[in-house]
């Protein structure tokens, strides 16, 4: 069953963000868009550069009104080891969730069950809107980085889609590029 438009569910956790810890809940994800990232572990390879990459673009983000959580199966006292001890980390300026009970890993999906990376999670980054509902989801084998800016703009179709009923968004799609409307008239046309 696909994740797609289902709503997150309740659970508890506890984020490293700004020199604090501080809880992050379903709540957390309502009235705002979130980008919910989760990554395999800290103090590894690839995440800190996927992380970097997201904090790079962080001003993007929270000019579209949305949140970035890096998620891991780290605890909150790991990330903040990692963001004190990396210099990439250390310019992440949004939450860093811990989920060491699995319980978010669990719900979206990507929790690794079996191998030598049991209990870590697969690279997923998921688009959710204000109601607390995925719109978009995109899941790696751990050895494949994401790129921030498909990111984005993922994030920009999904809020250009949701701010006009009615249209859709072409592939590669791209802020203020034409959209469609579907219709009788376009079958077979495209």
């Amino acid at each position: 069953m696909s994740l797609i438009n289902t709503e997150i569910p309740a659970f508890s956790a506890t984020a490293y963000h700004n020199g604090k810890f501080v809880p992050v809940t379903e709540q957390s994800f309502k009235g705002k868009w979130s980008v919910v990232v989760f990554y395999p572990a800290d103090f590894t390879f690839v995440c800190p550069t996927e992380l970097g990459d997201l904090a790079d673009n962080y001003a993007e983000f929270q000019k579209l009104g949305a949140e970035v959580y890096g998620v891991s199966t780290d605890t909150h006292f790991t990330h903040k080891a990692w963001h004190d001890t990396s210099d990439t980390i250390g310019k992440v300026q949004y939450p860093l969730v811990g989920d060491p009970s699995h319980q978010l890993a669990r719900f979206f999906q990507v929790l690794i069950t079996e191998g030598e990376d049991t209990g870590l999670a697969l690279r997923g980054t998921f688009v959710v809107d204000p109601e607390g509902r995925i719109k978009t989801i995109e899941v790696h084998d751990n050895g494949i980085g994401r790129d921030a800016k498909e990111t984005l703009r993922r994030l920009k179709a999904a809020q250009y889609v949701a701010a006009h009923p009615g249209e859709v968004c072409p592939a590669k799609w791209s802020e203020g590029a034409e959209t469609l409307k579907p219709s009788l008239d376009l079958v077979g046309k495209i």
